[in-house]
């Protein structure tokens, strides 16, 4: 079984069509998705789709790149947390790519979240694009390692996945990694260590290869595992064990099929 361990359900493209996302998981042997929160305002709908099917879970947070957001604090974090189907904080983390001018929002607004997840004791979901020195400084600062969490959608160098496995961070990889281009992201994911590995999809977004330019969904997270498996010199069966095992230690409120907890 393959755990997709970041995606979008609610965004439009997925949010309509839920049952033929739901078919096509079972048909690729994908058993789960993490539905990630981007903004508080959007909460309600990411908790409805993961009540909808044991299949799904639910974080809560508030994305980097939104500057005009619901501003999140500690205490509404923690209690939205609070909700049996919410597995994570986040996402969370820093953006550079895109902001101008002065960024203290975005740091403060990832202090807040890395202290939530402390608080409520579920990990970090953390999104970093042209910040990873911050974004490491950070979670060093405000004592990330005792919520763990994943570096999710991962494209960064290995001194940056050195460094988050250090503050005891799990690496997830997304479709990227199939891509012609990412040569030098196939070179980290081979040297990550088995038991931090996660495979995601980021859908709707960045399809794989063989579906590139097309929706992302779920069950193409099987093509990132297998491009996973052959980097390492694995099974897919292998690299989908390791995955899914990672995922449910780290996400230890996500319910696995089978699960009576």
């Amino acid at each position: 079984m393959l755990v997709d361990s970041h995606c979008h359900l609610d965004f439009p493209e997925l949010a309509s069509r839920l049952d033929q996302v739901l078919a096509s998981m079972q048909a690729n042997g994908v058993g789960h998705a993490l539905c990630v929160c981007v903004a508080l305002d959007r909460f309600d709908s990411v908790l409805q789709i993961a009540r909808s099917d044991p299949r799904f879970s639910a974080s809560v947070g508030v994305h980097p790149d939104s500057p005009d957001a619901i501003e999140p604090d500690v205490a509404t974090l923690v209690r939205l947390a609070a909700d049996p189907k919410v597995v994570a904080i986040g996402e969370t983390g820093l953006d550079y790519y895109r902001s101008e001018g002065d960024t203290e929002w975005q740091r403060e607004r990832f202090r807040v979240h890395i202290r939530a997840a402390r608080d409520s004791g579920k990990p970090l979901i953390v999104h970093t694009r042209a910040a990873s020195a911050d974004t490491i400084r950070l979670l060093r600062e405000e004592r990330a390692d005792e919520a763990g969490g994943v570096l999710h959608c991962f494209t960064e160098d290995w001194e940056t996945a050195r460094a988050g496995l250090d503050l005891g961070f799990h690496v997830s990889f997304s479709g990227i990694l199939t891509f012609r281009n990412a040569r030098s992201l196939r070179e980290v994911a081979a040297r990550v260590p088995d038991d931090r590995l996660l495979v995601e999809t980021d859908s709707p977004y960045l399809a794989p290869v063989p579906r590139r330019g097309k929706i992302n969904e779920p069950a193409w997270v099987l093509h990132v595992a297998e491009c996973l498996a052959q980097l390492r010199g694995r099974t897919l069966e292998e690299m989908a064990a390791v995955t899914t095992q990672n995922f449910f230690r780290l996400f230890s409120a996500a319910r696995a099929p089978g699960d009576a907890h």
